[in-house]
């Protein structure tokens, strides 16, 4: 007989945890060696962020152990926003527990809230591993109908 799995909590950071979400943001470029400003530069951002309505930073754990930034915009194809999943990152030790699925459930149901009619994220194209984990809860890169995948494109400009 299987156990069922405990049910991570997910809240949503206030000003006062901008440092603690920070702190996990910071980890997550640092694993990857992605460039990060820090956490205090990031710190002070999310104090500001944080309080409006474009940015919502969740967290799971106590102490935290796992974090997803959404960022909402209006937009012109659906009556709600556009909702962006920026980051979603669990600690290493804390992987496998399901403190990601909490946290991507979490956004989903917070972006319908709002109104929004889909949920988009950018993935690496070779990170397979988190591909899996957003197929595996309904997530494709392809449009109905069609069977070439979608690319993101960006251009620094700075």
């Amino acid at each position: 007989m299987a156990i069922p799995q405990r049910e991570h909590l997910v809240r949503r950071a206030t000003e006062s945890d901008a440092a603690v979400v920070a702190g996990l943001l910071d980890a997550f470029n640092r694993e990857f060696d992605t460039p990060s400003p820090g956490t205090e530069v990031l710190t002070a951002r999310l104090r500001r962020l944080i309080t409006g309505d474009q940015l919502v930073a969740l967290l799971t754990g106590e102490p935290a152990v796992g974090v997803a930034v959404l960022s909402f915009r209006p937009g012109v194809w659906h009556e709600g926003p556009a909702a962006l999943l920026d980051e979603l990152y669990v600690r290493p030790g804390m992987r496998g527990q399901r403190f990601g699925h909490a946290l991507l459930e979490a956004a989903c149901r917070l972006a319908r809230e709002r109104g929004a009619e889909t949920l988009e994220i950018n993935v690496d194209g070779e990170d397979t591993d988190t591909r899996r984990f957003y197929e595996a809860h309904g997530f494709a890169n392809t449009e109905p109908g069609a069977t070439e995948p979608m690319f993101y494109y960006y251009r620094d400009l700075v």
